[in-house]
This record gives structure tokens, sequence and C-alpha cells, in this order.
């Protein structure tokens, strides 16, 4: 499973040849200038819920790659109206295809698009490929309902927001880590405007504290889990 950081909550995740694309804030990003939506290319993108800084390159990409969109109804719905393909889900469900499964589950957070229209329930997905399996939080509170997640599926990482304000913070985060039995952390939801700004060491050494790792990755760079 190799990841790519895109800055903000964008991830593209390549699992065996199968690329997906999850939140694409790309182009309205200034810490991820040097990204070229142009030149991104994913099999399926993955929308958690309807704010911007979520949504905002879906359409482009979908289009440019022939993409589906997975997200809840009303957001599926929103970019199926625009010409995109799309798959709805609501919380408990789940898209599979031959390669992968995408389960939609709870988040606590707000959902609207840019023009202040209602966007559904905001959510994570847990997406699993074969013995690869992981989960991305989008923008959530801390919520007990992580809990569920170990009860079904076994992390080998999660992708959670950390910047605080509009999230939980990485205090939270790391918490959120107990709650879902996943050692290994990437940050996201950080350092992108100025209400999420954090202390990267301090979040750092908390999580070492804990014999667990937050990963920090910088817009561009690679990992493989």
């Amino acid at each position: 499973m190799r990841i790519k950081f895109l800055g903000h909550s964008c991830v593209q995740v390549d699992i065996n040849g199968t690329v997906l694309l999850i939140d694409p804030f790309i182009s309205g990003n200034e810490l991820a200038k040097d990204i070229d939506v142009a030149d991104i290319r994913a099999d399926y993108i993955l929308l958690t819920h309807g704010h911007q800084d979520h949504i905002l390159d879906a359409e482009v990409i979908a289009k440019q790659s022939d993409a589906v969109i997975i997200a809840n109804y009303e957001v599926a719905s929103y970019f199926g109206a625009k010409g995109c393909k799309m798959h709805p889900l609501n919380h408990g469900g789940t898209y599979t295809s031959d390669s992968f499964s995408a389960k939609y589950v709870n988040a606590v957070h707000t959902s609207s698009f840019p023009d202040g229209t209602y966007a559904g329930q905001p959510g994570g997905f847990v997406v699993q490929a074969q013995n690869e399996v992981f989960y991305h939080a989008g923008d959530t509170a801390l919520t007990y309902d992580m809990k569920l997640i170990p009860k079904e599926f076994d992390l080998d990482v999660a992708f959670l927001p950390i910047g605080g304000n509009f999230t939980m913070d990485y205090k939270d985060a790391l918490l959120a880590s107990s709650f879902i039995k996943c050692k290994k952390i990437i940050g996201i939801h950080y350092d992108t405007f100025g209400y999420i700004k954090i202390d990267q060491q301090k979040a750092r050494a908390l999580f070492d504290g804990d014999n667990r790792e937050l990963i920090l990755l910088k817009i561009g760079e690679e990992v493989e889990i």
C-alpha cells in the first residue's frame, strides 16, 4: 500500500495498482502549489463530506481520470449531476469492487457545499484490500463510535485529523488511536491555515511517549505501509 500526501486531508493510496484519492483539496491550498491537479489520476475518489476544503478538485480529477466518486448520497448526487461517475453510500454502507471495499463510518462534524446548501452527514472510510486495511476519519471530533472499528477491522494505518479547532486535536487523536487499536497514525488536517497550526515536535513527542507513531508527511512525500 503506497501512500502519497497531497496536503490538508488529501491522500492518494495505491493498493495493488488501484489508485484511490481521498478529499482532493489541492488547487486552493497554497502549501500544495507544487502539485499540479492536471497530473493527478485516480480510479476512485472518496469524499468524506461536502466542505470545500475536501471536494474542491474532485470534479476536475474525476472527469480527467474517468474516476468513480464514492460519497454519501447527497455529495455523490451533487457530483453525479455534474456528469461524474458516482456511487452513493450512507453510514454503515460498503462499496465493494474487485480490488477493495470501502465502508462509510460515522464522523462528528458538519457538512455543507460551498454555496451553503445541505451536503448530508459527514463520515469517514475504512478501506480494505486483501490483507491491507486503513481508516480515513475525514473531519471529526473524538467519538466513542471509533471503538466499533477494531471489532470488525485490524487496521494497518489510520489518517486522523490533528489540527484542532474544526476537528479533534493531536491529543484527542492519540486517544482515538487507542480506540481504533492502531499504533501507526498519519496526521491530516493541520497547518493548512491559521486556525489549525500545530507544534509538530510536541505532537510527535506525545505519540512517542505512548509507544505510538505519528507520521507527519511533507506535501508530495510518499511512504509505503
